[in-house]
């Protein structure tokens, strides 16, 4: 049998570690998409990688808080902005599954656009043994006045 060399166990562990990040990945948006409330908001999945995460939520008519001026209740923001920031945890590299909010402060900075497609963003900044840090924004198509912006501490799955 040859010997494995440096470069060789390398390109294994790069291997390894991809597969590992792309099952978080794959376990995040099966999550997202399992969870009842996500799929009655219509939250889509977008982007996802190691630590990171982007979810879209569509505007509908019955998500409505202010019937005169259609703007969207600010409970669907924050059950985006949640989501979004646990899909980043369980997309992190250290997290070995799932996780939990401990503490989720959402600042809201103007009301979302009636009409448009609200995208949450979030990455996981720091991670201990127990818990995952996590900063996100919510926007519309107004990429440069966010509609919100959240902080997170979340759980993290212990490795076995």
């Amino acid at each position: 049998m040859p010997k494995q060399t440096t470069a060789d166990k390398t390109a294994s562990d790069k291997t390894t570690a991809d597969k590992t990040t792309a099952d978080r990945i794959a376990l995040a948006r099966q999550f997202i998409q399992a969870l009842p409330h996500s799929v009655l908001l219509g939250m889509e999945p977008q982007e996802m990688g190691a630590g990171t995460a982007a979810i879209t939520m569509p505007y509908k008519p019955d998500l409505v808080g202010d019937p005169v001026t259609g703007v969207i209740h600010g409970g669907a923001v924050s059950a985006l902005m949640d989501t979004c920031c646990g899909a980043a945890v369980m997309c992190h590299p250290e997290n070995a599954g799932g996780t939990a909010t401990i503490d989720l402060r959402i600042d809201y900075m103007r009301a979302a656009t009636p009409g448009q497609t609200i995208t949450a963003r979030a990455t996981c900044y720091h991670i201990t043994r127990s818990v995952a840090f996590v900063r996100a924004v919510a926007l519309d198509e107004d990429a440069e006045n966010p509609v919100a912006t959240a902080t997170g501490a979340f759980t993290v799955q212990a490795r076995r």
